[in-house]
């Protein structure tokens, strides 16, 4: 398998890099427990905070990853400079004009990925020169596009292309992993089986609050891209927890971006994890989490995928 290959993967899974969630402790969790950690690199850390916590990702010898947005990098160009400097096995550069970057990471020995969305994403992205797309579906938590469910674009894209191709968004347990791998995925790309992990950033009660949610309880859109003013280009959306503010601004998107009482309630609830006020990105996996588990817990469910493959494969030959 490529990820067993190429970074010595022993479960084929990518810790989908989260800005909140996924700093040096869980993203060096996730490579020591067998699959691949990502730091999630968001645009409201410093250069010096992705040194430290890429410090963090390393030290127990395993590769990792690390996460940029391609519109954050070109604000904040002190970003992707921090980035070269780890070094780390694999980056991920999505959302906005990834293309100035592909060729200065591969020439340091860096594998590249990008998200695509759609079948055009990833066209762009063999057109870029990326090493390994990630099929991200409309499942998925957090940022990205809304058009096309994981399912058939992982097999577009797969039908597109020979590079290797991961699975994003809605793969919550090894029976969804299993899926995409017999499709042709050379892995998943999963970030909201880690949300509640103990390693970690995520605060308690939005915890509490991911854990009580279901499958239904997810929204899509701007809202809090809108009230945050990270800058966020309008074109990509974000999946969340539906709460009470985005119940009340959402179809007023506009009117947010330029309401200072409403972007001052969002950064007070987000200051205080208030789940009501504040943004909780998480994929329609999100009904699969009860508890609090290790990242090596995690990804001990995970590698159970092959009773699920070796079981249809049984089915099938009878």
């Amino acid at each position: 398998m490529w990820l067993s290959e190429k970074f010595g993967s022993g479960v084929p899974v990518v810790g989908a890099p989260m800005a909140g969630v996924s700093g040096g402790r869980l993203t060096a969790a996730i490579s020591a427990g067998g699959g691949l950690g990502m730091l999630g690199a968001g645009s409201a850390v410093t250069a010096d905070w992705i040194r430290t916590e890429g410090a963090i990702a390393a030290a127990g010898g395993k590769p990792y990853g690390v996460g940029l947005m391609a519109w954050s990098v070109a604000e904040q160009p002190e970003h992707f400079d921090a980035v070269l400097e780890l070094k780390p096995a694999l980056v991920s550069l999505s959302f906005g004009n990834y293309r100035p970057y592909v060729e200065p990471l591969r020439q340091n020995g860096i594998v590249v990925a990008t998200q695509a969305g759609t079948v055009a994403d990833a066209q762009e992205a063999i057109d870029a020169g990326v090493d390994v797309i990630v099929a991200r579906g409309a499942e998925a938590g957090g940022h990205g596009r809304n058009a096309v469910g994981t399912l058939p674009l992982l097999q577009a894209i797969l039908e597109l292309t020979e590079l290797p191709v991961l699975a994003g968004g809605g793969i919550s347990g090894p029976r969804g992993l299993a899926a995409v791998l017999a499709a042709g995925a050379a892995g998943g790309w999963i970030g909201t089986a880690f949300l509640t992990c103990q390693e970690g950033l995520t605060s308690q009660p939005v915890r509490e609050r991911v854990i009580e949610a279901d499958e239904t309880d997810t929204v899509y859109g701007t809202v809090f891209d809108a009230a945050s003013r990270a800058g966020w280009p309008d074109e990509f959306g974000g999946r969340a927890l539906r709460n009470a503010y985005f119940d009340t601004w959402e179809g007023h998107e506009q009117d947010l971006k330029s309401d200072d009482a409403g972007h001052a309630e969002y950064v007070e609830g987000t200051k205080a994890a208030d789940p009501a006020r504040a943004s909780i990105y998480a994929g329609q996996g999100v009904g699969a989490l009860t508890g609090q588990p290790t990242a090596a817990e995690v990804l001990a469910g995970f590698a159970t995928y092959r009773t699920y493959l070796s079981a249809a494969l049984n089915d099938g030959s009878k």
